[in-house]
């Protein structure tokens, strides 16, 4: 299998929101996300966009870009995916996106998977339009 492009992980993700612009800000502002590409057309719409956060990279779009894209908060909150993102300092981070005005579905708790597996502390947030993200660092790998 080749490589991806250079400053590309194997997966990337794209949300989909109706104020896209206004959600650049919310993630970088709530989670840590950076810009590497935002680019706005003359008409002030949202053409294509790239944040990154720990070697991951999301892409943020607009929902009205493609009848076939919504934000959850289109569809009552709907979600068929959850962006999985691992941090350090889990409660803080926690505490940065409530202050940005994240919904705070479950607080940081820790989950032991066992000795043979892992354990981690995590908390799951939903964003102003509904998305989800799941928060969270690990505390003991395997064997430990």
């Amino acid at each position: 299998m080749n490589p991806p492009p250079s400053g590309w992980p194997r997966i990337s993700s794209a949300l989909f929101y109706r104020e896209p612009i206004a959600a650049i800000d919310w993630l970088v502002r709530a989670l840590g996300f950076e810009v590497r590409i935002k680019v706005v057309g003359d008409d002030g719409a949202l053409h294509h966009s790239e944040l990154t956060r720990g070697g991951g990279v999301v892409m943020v779009s607009s929902a009205a870009a493609d009848p076939s894209r919504r934000s959850p908060a289109a569809l009552g909150g709907g979600n068929t995916q959850a962006l999985m993102i691992y941090v350090d300092g889990v409660d803080a981070l926690c505490q940065r996106a409530r202050a940005a005005g994240a919904k705070v579905i479950s607080e940081p708790k820790d989950t032991d998977y066992g000795a043979e597996y892992w354990c981690d502390r995590g908390c799951e947030i939903e964003d102003p339009e509904g998305h989800r993200f799941w928060l969270v660092q690990r505390l003991r790998t395997a064997g430990e």
